[in-house]
């Protein structure tokens, strides 16, 4: 992803602290050279986003293909487990190329709603019955590829899948999630390459799904790599309820032990933990990526985000199964989340969520000089309309308030990743027909 010199005149830019009008930025390489501010009108030749730009927004975690269970899994009721019985007949019906299609068409939908960078959580690695491909690595070779057809950065998240619960091997419908063992998945992940969109992280999908002596082998790829890595954590009380009875102690304090939390770990979920655990996860660094709109749609519950982020773990979002993708969403179902769980409002404020989108999500997923509008980071920007039904009225001065607490994604107008458009006002302009191709690749995968 490289751009030839170009400068943008942004009406309004999120500076991180406030919102600061008429700002021009010079851009070489797919980098911010230079942030001029003061600039009252569009320098001749310049690129114009009108509006609120902000910098690019970070996906941190993502099943791509769950975004084919959308309002299919709406039709009755049940829990997390029985959802999970629909997700793996999606999954068992997936091919390289069935993926790549789907998996495009949803990176696209994502840099429509302002998203720059994703962290994929990949679990589904070979045939059906698993078998490997003749490339073992050809489905995480079709998301890297999906990812740059539709303009957007990835962190593919290689995730080890072993088991189907604590000293059991996996179903059926999770064979082509395993490797065998730790060592197998390092040698296949090894064979994964970084490339100028891509990272390659490691992912423990979950306690339950990694035995716990072999969780130390996952955990010195990534430090030997100095990749993220993420985990599945305390997701629903079962698994907390099953590690008690297997370890005797709760899956952060097992994950502690075997040398898997850290500054670069990042727990998804987080939701049922102890204050134990709170203080182990934040004394450790390890970050926290929310999924709230996922959360709630799985009936998972409402994790302690304000209580691990006091502790000292950066939060970031995802949108993990696509019910919506919405950072936006996702932003602000945190604070409201907190504010129904307390009965008292104003937990994070505007900028603090802004922060949890951008730049500590980019850092979850191993961009450290993405996600701010400074010089030296990379040009990935989002321009929200403050002129809709919905972010019309309020001044810019509150353009982060409005953004976070009004806007959707339907009011990202423009998204740049290194620099070049990849979303203008409204259009993808590599995907010309973003919903005729989730459609498409839906119908093909439910054929």
């Amino acid at each position: 992803m490289t751009a030839t010199p170009r400068t943008y005149w942004l009406e309004h830019a999120w500076l991180g602290t406030h919102v600061e009008p008429g700002v021009a930025l010079d851009m070489t390489d797919g980098r911010i050279a230079a942030v001029r501010t003061g600039v009252p009108a569009p320098p001749p030749g310049a690129e114009i986003l009108r509006g609120l730009t902000l910098p690019g927004l970070a996906n941190a975690h993502s099943h791509a293909f769950h975004r084919a269970l959308r309002s299919t899994v709406q039709v009755g009721s049940g829990t997390f487990w029985t959802w999970r019985e629909v997700m793996y007949a999606t999954a068992e019906r997936l091919t390289p190329d069935s993926y790549h299609a789907l998996a495009r068409a949803v990176y696209a939908e994502m840099a429509l709603a302002g998203i720059t960078t994703v962290g994929e959580f990949h679990y589904v690695h070979h045939a059906p019955g698993g078998a490997p491909y003749a490339d073992p690595n050809a489905m995480g070779e079709a998301l890297l590829a999906a990812a740059a057809e539709a303009g957007i950065r990835i962190t593919l998240l290689d995730a080890a899948y072993l088991s189907s619960g604590f000293g059991r091997p996996p179903t059926a419908h999770q064979s082509r999630f395993s490797d065998g063992d730790a060592e197998a998945w390092a040698a296949r992940s090894s064979l994964l390459k970084d490339r100028d969109h891509a990272r390659i992280g490691a992912a423990v999908h979950s306690v339950r799904a990694v035995p716990a002596e072999q969780l130390s082998t996952v955990a010195r790829w990534a430090e030997e790599r100095r990749a993220p890595l993420h985990v599945h954590l305390s997701e629903q009380t079962a698994e907390n309820d099953a590690c008690r009875e297997a370890h005797g102690c709760t899956p952060a304090q097992l994950l502690a032990l075997h040398g898997v939390l850290g500054p670069r770990t990042t727990g998804v979920h987080n939701t049922h933990l102890t204050a134990e655990d709170v203080s182990l996860i934040g004394g450790s660094g390890t970050g926290t990526c929310m999924c709230p709109t996922t959360e709630r749609d799985l009936a998972d519950g409402i994790g302690p985000a304000a209580a691990l982020q006091n502790e000292g773990s950066p939060l970031s979002l995802g949108s993990d199964s696509h019910a919506v993708v919405d950072l936006f969403e996702e932003a602000r179902a945190m604070e409201l989340n907190e504010r129904l769980r307390t009965r008292t409002r104003g937990h994070w404020t505007a900028a603090a969520l802004l922060r949890a989108a951008t730049v500590d999500g980019h850092a979850a997923l191993g961009w450290d000089d993405t996600g701010v509008i400074e010089a030296g980071a990379r040009a990935d920007l989002t321009t929200v309309a403050l002129d809709s039904v919905r972010t019309a009225g309020p001044p810019p001065r509150l353009g982060a308030e409005t953004a976070v607490f009004a806007a959707t994604a339907a009011d990202v107008r423009h998204t740049v990743v290194a620099g070049r458009h990849v979303v203008r006002d409204g259009a993808h302009t590599l995907v010309p027909d973003v919903p005729g191709a989730l459609a498409q690749a839906i119908q093909d995968l439910r054929a």
